[in-house]
């Protein structure tokens, strides 16, 4: 059997998905004008690319992983882009999270042979993404794929795909109709999803949760020089098993899961749970501008602004950074330096009070961060709280 020419393949099936389309001319042409990014700055490096928002960060999923969307039908014309920029914006864009866990979703929708990069663009493109990131890439789904895809398939490697929802709505059947129960109040023993001050209450006043003091407890002592420390994640049930037990009050014995990973995500899931953000909203535009801060004023700039914290918030985040601190000091051992440590909590400290943070605000939120890990000492030294402890 001769060899299948596969890319002439795939240019005939691109062909016939056009030729399908049952849209008319001018919406063929139609392409998604650039999003409006408030946070997006003229100055971004990337500025020419990321303005049409082909690519986003959409939120975390259930397991707290980032989820980067890549959505074809805000492709302009390829007369009007660089393809060659958009794949170094692309990982320009994952090098933030490869470090860590992560999903794609790629939206095909949209895809059309005046916007379409070319086959060897695409080949160009999967030979330059490395095991760097391939390693955390946990999930990769393709939604609305065509023949032309499932061709790309045969060159490349299968791809998870996640249609169902659409092909329901193209046949028109809805989804059934699920009762939800209106929420229960919390437990008085409840670690996750209520604020600092309830657990404050519900604990004879200490400052610092229960659930935030063991684990970083036990991962000082048993996990500083875990390579990769807080960047892995851990089974869902297993996290879901001990979320319900501190939430019912019962001891939790870290060694019996003989995963050090485990308190580092249920960490990182204690403070991405809470109401409101360690680092509050109000704090959110003002972290943003740090990089508008001349370089030799922003260690000044963060603790200004820590200083305007609320005491709780204050003392918790000066208990977690010490911590974090200590971690990047065995980044010999770790390989968590303050900036990796900064790309892993910059969003679970800090988000906005509507939405999510745009990629274009990864870039303040992670540095100011990272400064806060790096001058620690400096920062959090000349504000102290009667009753606090450090780790």
């Amino acid at each position: 059997m001769s060899e299948i020419d596969y890319e002439k393949l795939a240019e005939i099936e691109l062909q016939k998905d056009e030729a399908e389309d049952t849209q008319s001319q001018q919406e063929e042409m139609f392409v998604s004008p650039p999003l409006e990014d408030p946070e997006l700055n003229i100055n971004h490096p990337y500025y020419d690319v990321a303005r049409h928002g082909i690519i986003q960060l959409a939120g975390d999923d259930n397991s707290g992983r980032k989820v980067i969307t890549f959505s074809c039908c805000r492709m302009p014309p390829s007369h009007q882009l660089n393809h060659t920029r958009l794949l170094e914006y692309l990982k320009y864009t994952l090098d933030q999270y490869v470090e860590n866990d992560y999903t794609v979703v790629y939206f095909h929708y949209g895809l059309k042979s005046m916007n379409k990069p070319s086959l060897k663009w695409l080949q160009t493109a999967y030979k330059e993404f490395e095991r760097k990131y391939k390693k955390n890439l946990k999930a990769l789904y393709v939604v609305h794929p065509t023949n032309f895809i499932k061709i790309l398939w045969n060159i490349f490697k299968p791809l998870i795909r996640h249609d169902e929802n659409l092909r329901r709505k193209q046949k028109g059947k809805l989804p059934p109709v699920v009762k939800i129960p209106p929420p229960r109040p919390p437990l008085p023993t409840q670690q996750f999803g209520v604020s600092l001050q309830y657990i404050k209450d519900k604990n004879k006043g200490e400052l610092i949760p229960p659930v935030m003091k063991e684990t970083v407890s036990y991962l000082k002592r048993k996990g500083l020089q875990v390579e990769g420390l807080f960047r892995r994640s851990a089974s869902i049930q297993t996290i879901k098993d001990v979320q319900k037990l501190y939430n019912q009050g019962k001891s939790v014995n870290f060694d019996d899961y003989h995963d050090i990973h485990i308190p580092a995500v249920i960490l990182k899931t204690f403070l991405r749970e809470l109401p409101q953000p360690l680092l509050t909203f109000e704090c959110y535009d003002h972290i943003l501008g740090i990089t508008s801060v001349e370089s030799s004023l922003r260690v000044s700039r963060c603790k200004q602004i820590i200083q305007e914290l609320p005491e709780h918030n204050y003392v918790v985040l000066k208990y977690l950074i010490c911590f974090l601190h200590t971690v990047s000091q065995e980044s010999i051992y770790n390989r968590m330096t303050a900036s990796s440590l900064a790309c892993v909590f910059g969003l679970n400290l800090i988000w906005p009070s509507k939405g999510t943070a745009s990629l274009s605000a990864l870039v303040p939120l992670n540095l100011f961060t990272e400064l806060l890990i790096d001058f620690y000492m400096n920062i959090f030294n000349s504000r102290t709280v009667p009753g606090e402890i450090l780790p």
